[in-house]
């Protein structure tokens, strides 16, 4: 179904009962054509609404990439005769998303070596040609992984490049406005110098930005770039760039669920285990590291991971990938207990073993509603044969879901920087959930960008907020669970069908948590207001000026818990309601 207003929406649907979560798939071209592989990525290449496989491959002699094409089953066939497969190098990571605009997913490649970078525009019919006169391939590096973000929220996807040799500097490209790119040679971004394995863009602060994480290896500290308006300023203080360990990667998820994006980190000392760590964000964008729970005691030589809710109870469990290990080598499943503790998980997936694993991701390969994981497999020595990669279908169990698929107007077509918060009914508890759409995870990794929910025994979300990097929000109600929702951006704030009833003005939810959405009535339409935020003391909070024709604000930043006025005031009306903040 398509949504660009504010929906109404309760359905019924009935609760289906599972057995084992994972099987191991055995047949079928993902699992039996071997490869030196590095990332993975979920992405619908050719929009038939099923999520493809793209595997990048780099033994130091150069090899081809692999391109599976869902056959709207869950099943692949392999792509031959397209550049993005045809074409070897020493490739490494990879992130596709739809950097012209143009409404398909575009890929770019990176490269070891000292070689140049790889961009690969989509033809719109899921066939790529590499664009070589691109500014994203035109610059010889070192290069380990990228990743799309929208730094500047013009509407148009940047990328940043990480770089482990050479200079040691990494790349960030700026888009022109029409898929074409420059490169940006000055702030501190890509004048540091690191040995910098991952990349990752999230809006740590909530500030409604996305800020930069780069993961550095070779006992480095990490760096942590604040977004102000575009401009990069380097964080130096906190745990977060402050234990230096061999950093592979970094995956971001609201862990707790508490409205903010909390950290996960992969370190690996190359044939010597570390442990990995966890941060806990207080919602302001500080972190506290936390020590117990299997995932931050467990020891591995880890490269990537990634949360998804892989058993749909409403809270995002992890899976880690491990490899250049001496010995039997595990990759790691961990189930949140529901208050952001970790414990590993024995059950669900029965062979964890792997010869040697890189990249890892999350996606429905089976549009079933429940999470399937797919490992990258690489050689642990130079002589050893190409592995098959590893694949895992979630069978399902009894708990309900709900997805959504973004689609940006005002914001890049992809929506990467949005989030989704839903809230639901789960055994009794009132639980907000939030995602953020992102274009990689851990290192070498990108999940699917379709935004997946568990949502436990309810049958209904309660309320949806989808909050686009433009500030064009959609707000739905009373959403019935098991179905895939297309959100489409839409400049008047998905309101269209409630001004009339909004007499005043409203405020969803109410109680809120973190995000709320004040919404106005008609009579506001053709006046310019102004709307005032005031704690109990009479301070004012904040105000925000609404031109005429606007009738929605969304507010995204933290608040202290208590009781607030909203006021609205325009020439000839004046109305004020109370919020509360939880």
């Amino acid at each position: 179904m398509k949504i660009n207003t504010l929906l109404f929406v309760l359905l019924a649907l009935p609760v289906i009962s599972y057995g084992q979560l994972f099987t191991k798939v055995t047949t079928g071209p993902v699992v039996t054509t071997g490869g030196d592989s590095r990332s993975v990525n979920f992405t619908d290449v050719n929009n038939d609404g099923w999520d493809d496989i793209f595997i990048t491959n780099g033994p130091s002699a150069g090899g081809v990439n692999f391109l599976y094409l869902n056959n709207a089953d869950g099943t692949f066939t392999k792509v031959t005769g397209d550049d993005l497969v045809t074409i070897a190098s020493q490739y490494d990571g990879a992130t596709i998303a739809d950097a012209d605009n143009d409404g398909d997913n575009d890929v770019l490649a990176v490269t070891w070596y000292d070689k140049p970078d790889y961009f690969f525009h989509n033809n719109g019919d899921g066939t790529f040609s590499y664009s070589g006169d691109n500014e994203l391939s035109s610059h010889n590096g070192f290069s380990e992984t990228a990743s799309w973000g929208d730094y500047d929220n013009d509407g148009w996807l940047d990328a940043y490049v990480s770089n482990s040799e050479g200079d040691f500097k990494n790349f960030l490209y700026n888009n022109n406005g029409d898929g074409t790119f420059a490169r940006i040679t000055s702030g501190i971004a890509v004048t540091d110098a690191a040995t910098s394995r991952g990349v990752t863009w999230a809006d740590y602060d909530n500030d409604g930005d996305a800020d930069l994480y780069v993961t550095n290896e070779s006992a480095e500290a990490n760096n942590l770039y604040r977004n102000d308006d575009g401009i990069f300023t380097k964080v130096t203080t906190g745990p977060l760039v402050s234990d230096n360990r061999s950093t592979m990667g970094a995956s971001w998820g609201d862990i707790d669920n508490d409205g903010d994006l909390d950290v996960y980190t992969v370190n690996s000392g190359y044939f010597a285990s570390q442990k990995n760590q966890l941060y806990i964000n207080d919602g302001l964008g500080n972190f506290t590291e936390v020590i117990t729970g299997d995932a931050v005691t467990d020891g591995g030589c880890s490269y990537s991971s990634s949360f998804a809710d892989y058993d749909n109870d409403g809270d995002l469990d992890l899976a880690v990938s491990n490899g250049f290990c001496n010995g039997t080598i595990l990759n790691f499943l961990y189930l949140n207990d529901g208050n952001g503790v970790f414990e590993r998980d024995v059950n669900s997936i029965s062979d964890l073993v792997t010869p040697c694993s890189y990249g890892m991701a999350w996606g429905d390969a089976n549009n079933d509603g429940f999470q399937d994981l797919l490992f990258a497999t690489c050689k642990n020595t130079a002589t050893g044969n190409n592995p098959d990669d590893l694949f895992f279908m979630n069978n399902g169990n009894g708990n309900n879901w709900i997805k959504f698929s973004l689609q940006g107007t005002a914001s890049n077509r992809s929506a990467i920087g949005a989030r989704v918060k839903v809230k639901a009914t789960i055994n009794g508890n009132a639980v907000w959930q939030m995602r953020e759409v992102t274009a990689q995870s851990g290192h070498c990794s990108q999940n699917s960008l379709t935004v997946h929910f568990g949502l436990g025994d309810a049958t209904v979300a309660d309320s949806v907020m989808v909050l686009f990097p433009a500030g064009n929000d959609t707000v739905l109600l009373n959403v019935a669970a098991d179905q895939l929702i297309d959100v489409i951006e839409s400049s008047v704030t998905a309101v269209d069908e409630v001004n009339e009833a909004v007499t005043a003005i409203s405020c969803y939810p109410n109680p809120a948590h973190d995000s709320f959405l004040i919404l106005l009535g008609n009579k506001f339409l053709n006046d310019e207001k102004r709307i005032t935020l005031y704690d109990t003391t009479g301070r004012i909070v904040h105000v925000e000026t609404l031109l005429p024709g606007v009738l929605s604000f969304a507010w995204t930043k933290n608040l202290p818990s208590g009781i607030y006025i909203i006021e609205v005031s325009a020439e000839r009306e004046m109305e004020r309601i109370k919020l509360i903040v939880e």
